[in-house]
């Protein structure tokens, strides 16, 4: 399809959509007359007409005007056209970009309501659980009012409660709890203890957080593996007794650092060894690495934060803790050594999934943010899902100021001191962005030194998140907050704060993303609220020792010399900020490459477990194995040597045996390739793409770990049935 051939059909799609609008606001007054009761009689109505076989799209327009009809009567909030046109796209499968305070969550209870009538389950999916739990109970009440069940999916609850929150009509839930669910489900032995019961339809709140921030990140579930402690310290112990340059360098660029041949010599004569590249060292060179990437790439209070006597990883796009995550393949164990707190068991991944490759399993998948146009070819290209800018209700009158550049950091958070001090004077609320907490933690500092009271917010203290934010809009309100308040935060305005000039947005430093920028810059100038926002940015900024490269640090240079302007310097800025963005886009399609090998294998493995899981009888299957690894004479001995055999117990033995033997052959398999993918990246050095390598060795090893699981069941089986004989 060409670029002119998939606007027209955008356009059409948006056009489509706003004619069922019109057919939404048509029976705004005919609903608007019908009693409660009339009102709720329609879920009953709809649902049946779905179910004799009516098109979804025929029925949107009465579904919507239920549920938007039900919203005014229960939350006292009746959802404007801009909010169904949201709503329409949705049910589409696409992406709503809806600015901050334009009400997404509302928009959202239209699409939501109306899949939920086909009877198989609706899920909204949020980044974190108070977010999850909040619009569980806020927009719960509009569902419940209309007759369905809705349910919140937590971390905490026992696989009989999962359950239960997952039969219900809707189902409010995090990314990762409901990926984490997918993982388990697929591991366990008796088709009871699964808690999903498929993957229908999804709405993604902050949809750009989910399937392009966190689609780096693969969801791991390990199980203990080696205890190992005295390599991580020592190892630990060498890595800090380098010198940067001499010893080893760093490339931001691609997130990697290197021994130097001095530092190779050192490895050698502190570890004794020869040689330290060879296959008898492979282990060794595997907890140097970890030492050295614990050391020089991963910072405390940026990555990940140090509480309770344990490392907490930090997601640096959206400044939150991410419980139970762990950093996997002994980085996390290398951290723990650098950090001094207790040293974990190193663990095994036992199962994985890409968020890519977890939500291209729905039947239908929809999103909505603040910011995704910026994204939208990967949404299209990875998700097939368009992405649709909604006008606002009221224009934006939020003033966008150029950002100011300063020589270095010191400089930079002076002038940031300086301007929070006036517009604290004169009573104008003001919302600080900090990329880290050690940056937050700084600046907060800095203003108690001035005497400028103010609210801190980081991964720290996300506890007092709601309260925080409540009162960021008021008069005189300072607030220094990480990513956290980027997103799902909508802070509004005190009582006298809008003659004020409304919310001042600060940024403290330009983001690896410009969607980021953008999701602090919404903060402000909610639903036509007067505001500003205005970034700050140094030439010593991580952004520019990242990714400015040789060629950036001269045009630095030039302008710490006197012969670069201001604008020439936000342009170069822009630049920088597009080849993060760039980079990071490589990553993540680097990330789905590779789970897309395993994504073949892991179908294979799952539909063969469920098959297995869901049979009544597995005789027969078991039969066909015998005979396609043993031949006839060897079935006919398994069916004599049963023959007396309980046939109840027969069967759960066959399932158990089948099941036990997939996951003995699969586990490790997964251990492997998740072990392959770091080694084959060397591969490069002898001009062969690590993906083709990756390709190649994993369809070898798939076929040997298949051929093995087959041996296993029927050698199982065989000695099972044997043993049964002898005991009788």
């Amino acid at each position: 399809m060409s670029f002119g051939d998939l606007f027209s059909s955008e356009k059409r799609h948006y056009h489509e959509a706003e004619k069922q609008v019109k057919k939404i606001l048509d029976l705004e007054a005919e609903y608007a007359d019908k009693s409660d009761e009339q009102l709720q009689a329609k879920t009953p109505e709809l649902k049946a007409r779905i179910a004799s076989g009516e098109r979804l799209e025929k029925v949107l327009p009465e579904a919507f005007a239920t549920a938007r009809e039900a919203s005014r009567r229960v939350l006292g909030e009746f959802p404007y056209p801009v909010q169904l046109l949201g709503g329409v796209l949705l049910d589409g499968g696409d992406i709503a970009e809806m600015k901050t305070g334009e009400g997404k969550t509302l928009t959202a209870v239209m699409p939501i309501y109306l899949n939920a009538l086909e009877g198989k389950g609706a899920h909204v999916v949020t980044v974190n659980e108070y977010l999850a739990s909040r619009d569980a109970s806020w927009m719960g009440e509009v569902y419940r009012f209309l007759g369905l069940s809705v349910g919140c999916n937590l971390h905490e609850l026992s696989p009989a409660q999962k359950r239960e929150q997952y039969l219900c009509d809707i189902t409010y839930t995090t990314n990762s709890e409901l990926g984490f669910d997918y993982l388990r489900d697929n591991m366990v032995y008796d088709p009871k203890d699964r808690v999903l019961r498929g993957l229908h339809y999804a709405v993604l709140d902050e949809v750009d957080s989910i399937l392009i921030d966190e689609a780096r990140t693969p969801l791991i579930i390990s199980g203990p593996g080696p205890v190992l402690d005295q390599n991580y310290i020592n190892a630990d112990r060498f890595a800090k007794s380098l010198k940067r340059d001499a010893d080893y360098t760093v490339s931001r660029e691609d997130n990697s650092v290197t021994l130097t041949e001095a530092g190779i010599r050192k490895a050698e004569k502190a570890f004794g060894v020869a040689h330290l590249y060879t296959d008898q060292t492979a282990e060794l060179v595997h907890y140097i690495q970890n030492a050295l990437r614990a050391n020089y790439l991963m910072s405390r209070d940026v990555e990940y934060v140090v509480g309770d006597n344990e490392i907490i990883l930090v997601d640096t796009f959206t400044g939150r803790k991410m419980e139970g995550r762990e950093f996997s393949d002994g980085l996390h164990q290398a951290i723990q050594a650098k950090e001094n707190v207790n040293i974990k068991q190193e663990t095994v991944t036992l199962a994985s999934i890409t968020y890519q490759n977890f939500f291209r399993l729905y039947d239908k998948l929809s999103g909505m943010t603040g910011t995704a146009k910026t994204e939208e070819a990967e949404f299209l290209d990875t998700y097939n899902m368009r992405v649709y800018a909604i006008p606002t209700n009221k224009p934006v009158r939020r003033i966008d100021e150029p950002d100011q550049i300063f020589r270095t950091r010191h400089e930079k958070y002076e002038a940031v001191v300086k301007d929070i001090k006036a517009l604290h004077e004169k009573g104008q609320p003001v919302l600080v962005g900090t990329v880290s907490v050690g940056i937050n933690e700084q600046l907060s500092a800095m203003l108690k030194k001035e005497g400028i009271p103010h609210q801190v917010l980081n991964a720290k203290n996300d506890a007092d998140e709601a309260g925080i934010i409540a009162k960021a809009g008021q008069k005189y309100a300072v607030t220094v907050a990480t990513n956290m308040a980027g997103r799902g935060t909508d802070i509004r305005l005190g009582e006298g704060a809008a003659e004020l000039g409304g919310l001042a947005v600060l940024g403290t430093e330009r983001h690896e993303a410009a969607r980021i920028d953008n999701q602090l810059r919404g903060r402000s100038g909610r639903q036509g609220d007067p505001g500003f926002s205005r970034f700050y940015v140094a030439m010593d900024d991580d952004l520019f020792e990242k990714y400015a490269g040789e060629e950036g640090q001269a045009v630095i240079a030039h302008y710490l010399a006197g012969k670069e302007s201001d604008a020439q310097m936000r342009a170069f800025a822009d630049r920088i900020q597009k080849r993060a963005e760039g980079l990071h886009f490589d990553a993540r399609r680097r990330t789905l490459e590779f789970d897309n090998v395993l994504s073949e294998q892991r179908e294979v493995v799952y539909e063969q477990r469920s098959r297995i899981l869901d049979m009544d009888d597995p005789s027969e299957h078991v039969m066909e194995l015998i005979r396609l690894k043993r031949g006839e004479e060897s079935e006919q001995k398994f069916r004599s040597l049963t023959e007396d055999t309980d046939p109840e117990i027969l069967k759960h033995v066959e399932k158990v045996v089948m099941l036990q033997s997939i996951d003995r052959c699969w586990i490790p398999h997964v251990d492997f390739m998740e072990h392959l993918k770091q080694g084959v990246s060397l591969r490069s050095y002898a001009q062969v793409k690590p993906i083709d390598a990756y390709k190649e060795e994993g369809y070898k090893r798939f076929n040997i770990m298949m051929n093995e699981t087959t041996e296993l069941i029927v050698s199982a089986l065989m000695q099972w049935a044997e043993s049964q004989n002898q005991t009788e």
